[in-house]
């Protein structure tokens, strides 16, 4: 009764075809498939606004493109994606139950026996040994018992990563979270200008080199994928959030570490709309209904930034105009979020 996920990607033409895969490939059909605070300054930063080229140019990424302009207006964005010690103080007054930990509906997995309906989530499993690229089911496996407090399954816990990002949350698990904080997700629109930094049209959030002055500027994957991570950059899983350095709006890990959900509802043909219609798109909400060719009877929304599995052999979607795409009812252990809000009137440029 495993569920496998799908996840983003974006690239450029020097990066190979396969790099453009959708990290989110088989993550679904896991879980279907076989029956806190920091020390970093202000939690929010404002987000004065504008006009940006969004999306990317790279001839793999077809959900992608075409690049079009978009204008957003100023809002308040988390200065990093919600951290464990954040989502447990959620939970300690709400006494929210995440997807994860609920026992499967009978209704969602005909044909699944009851031993198998159980509370888990969908893992990276990297296989002892090379293995081919093309079955993304190799590297993901269904956990029982696995949650955002246990995010390796039942033997594992968040001792020492109460200001990792919080992972195995479903969309509506997070959508919890921000209502419940008083914000919400962000658009892709918003999510994709912030994170660009200023920088329009740039393949990475920091600039035009992946490895800005010699030096890994975002928690991906180093090795052979995906079976050996060398940990190159110092994390072969989640790295606390603010390991790396911020882009040019102050915001933390807008590339790499773990995807992060977005408003939106993903439909791979998007984007050849948005553009059709001419003109700057102003506040864009995303198509009113969801369609993945790959998986069209599976709900998906959109993620952004990547995670520390990406990596240029396979998917390389830690750039700002790549897309990503999640089952709505599946977390991960790569896939988290970072909350917005919008801006009050007589809002400036002072984070709060």
């Amino acid at each position: 009764m495993l569920r496998i996920i799908a996840v983003a990607t974006v690239v450029l033409t020097a990066i190979p075809a396969l790099a453009a895969e959708h990290c989110d490939n088989g993550i679904s059909a896991a879980r279907r498939g076989r029956s806190g605070s920091s020390n970093m300054g202000p939690q929010m930063i404002w987000i004065r606004g504008g006009e940006f080229s969004m999306g990317s140019d790279h001839p793999d990424m077809e959900d992608a493109r075409p690049v079009h302009r978009v204008h957003v207006d100023g809002f308040w964005m988390d200065r990093t994606t919600v951290t464990n010690d954040q989502f447990a103080q959620f939970v300690a007054a709400t006494g929210y139950v995440t997807v994860a930990e609920r026992r499967p509906d009978p209704k969602d997995f005909p044909g699944a026996k009851p031993e198998d309906l159980v509370p888990g989530s969908v893992v990276f499993t990297p296989p002892s040994h090379p293995t081919a690229l093309n079955d993304a089911y190799v590297w993901w496996s269904y956990v029982k018992g696995a949650s955002w407090k246990r995010p390796e399954g039942p033997a594992s816990s968040l001792q020492g990563r109460g200001n990792h990002p919080v992972v195995h949350v479903a969309w509506e698990d997070a959508a919890a979270y921000a209502k419940w904080a008083g914000k919400r997700l962000p658009t892709e629109a918003e999510w994709e200008f912030a994170a660009r930094g200023g920088l329009d049209r740039q393949p990475y959030v920091w600039g035009r080199e992946f490895r800005s002055g010699g030096k890994d500027q975002a928690n991906t994957f180093q090795g052979h994928f995906p079976d050996k991570n060398t940990a190159e950059d110092g994390f072969a899983g989640t790295a606390p959030v603010g390991s790396f350095p911020a882009n040019g709006y102050g915001l933390f890990d807008m590339a790499g570490n773990v995807w992060e959900w977005c408003a939106d509802w993903y439909r791979a043909d998007y984007y050849q709309t948005a553009a059709a219609s001419g003109g700057v798109s102003r506040n864009p909400q995303g198509p009113r209904d969801s369609l993945d060719p790959d998986e069209p009877g599976v709900p998906k929304r959109v993620q952004k930034g990547g995670s520390f599995l990406c990596t240029d052999q396979y998917c390389a979607r830690y750039m700002p105009g790549a897309r990503g795409k999640g089952d709505v009812s599946t977390g991960t252990n790569h896939v988290g979020f970072r909350c917005v809000r919008d801006a009050p009137l007589g809002a400036k440029e002072q984070a709060q």
